[in-house]
Parts: C-alpha cells; structure tokens; sequence
C-alpha cells in the first residue's frame, strides 16, 4: 500500500508558512517530524513524498527531511520512501547529502519514465536496478542471465539493494517496490 505525501502541504502545516521553500534545518526537522507521523499513521509500505510543489530545497533541509528519515526507519520494519516531483536542483541537493550518509533512494522522474536513483549505488548496483526493472520479479540467478554475470555478482548486488530499500527482497526472492 502506498500512502502519498504533498511535502509542500506538509511544510506549511508543520511550520505555518505561506511559501513553499524548504529552507532551514530546523523546518527540515518540523516537516521530517510530520512526515514520520503520517508514515506511522498509515501503515503504509511506502510513502511517495512529492516535491511537484517545493519551491527552494537547502542541502540542511534535503539533510533533516529525507537522509534523517531514511536513517531513521528501522532495519526490520518493511518500509520504502520514493520520491517524485524532484526538479534538478531538488535533486542534486538531495543526491549530495545521501551520498555523505552513504544512503540511496528511488526518484520517480515523471510519467512513463523509470525510476532513478539519488544517492549511493555504484555502478553494478545501477545495472542490476535497470535489470530488476525489466525482470519486476525474480532471484539472483534470474538476474544473473539477464546481465550476463555470476550468481553470486547478481545476489550480491539485489542484496545491497534490498538493504538500501531500493527494492523488496524476501527469502531470496526479489521484487520493485510497490510505487504506484
């Protein structure tokens, strides 16, 4: 289940303001802090943010917003955030501030378009994303012969995946997260 969250409507009940600028680590924290409840309110699997709204992002809000958020969710608890709405400026600060966390995140560009990641995944784990999205669901030796690698290459790459949250993994079985 997939619970959507308009960040710019969030901001303006979390801090008051009539602007749509996530400026300020202490906004970050106010609209974080909102965010964490309405996620905990719902019981979704995933919480699309969109940012389609945002005005200005600072990397102290891109920080406190999305790196702490996703620092915050715990390793056990079956929990995705995807983003969409994401202008190049969102994303740049953004991709910044998890690459510093060493932390990834699924971006949903646009209509018809495949997800992106913002953050850390190297460049095998960039491929065996674009392979998992053609595949939609499998194991490691699907994958494996989709990319031409070893079993163990593909296992590895869907399991630093699974554990980036960039995608669901159970008992060896993997599949995208649910974003529609």
């Amino acid at each position: 289940m997939i619970h959507t969250i308009i960040v710019k409507r969030v901001l303006r009940e979390a801090v008051q303001v009539p602007y749509g600028n996530l400026v300020t680590r202490s906004t970050g924290a106010a609209v974080r802090t909102s965010i964490e409840r309405a996620i905990a309110a719902t019981g979704c699997t995933t919480a699309l943010l969109d940012f389609a709204e945002v005005g200005l992002l600072d990397f102290s809000c891109a920080d406190e917003v999305i790196a702490k958020l996703l620092l915050r969710t715990e390793p056990q608890v079956d929990r995705y955030v995807v983003l969409r709405g994401l202008r190049e400026d969102h994303s740049e600060a953004i991709d910044h501030v998890l690459n510093h966390h060493r932390l990834a995140v699924l971006a949903l560009p646009g209509p018809g378009t495949a997800p992106t990641v913002l953050g850390r995944a190297s460049p095998d784990l960039r491929v065996a994303l674009a392979g998992v999205l053609r595949l939609r669901v499998g194991d490691a030796s699907c994958l494996a012969e989709l990319l031409g690698w070893t079993i163990e290459r593909a296992a590895d790459a869907l399991q630093s995946l699974a554990l980036l949250r960039l995608l669901r993994a159970d008992a060896g079985q993997f599949q995208l997260i649910p974003v529609q």
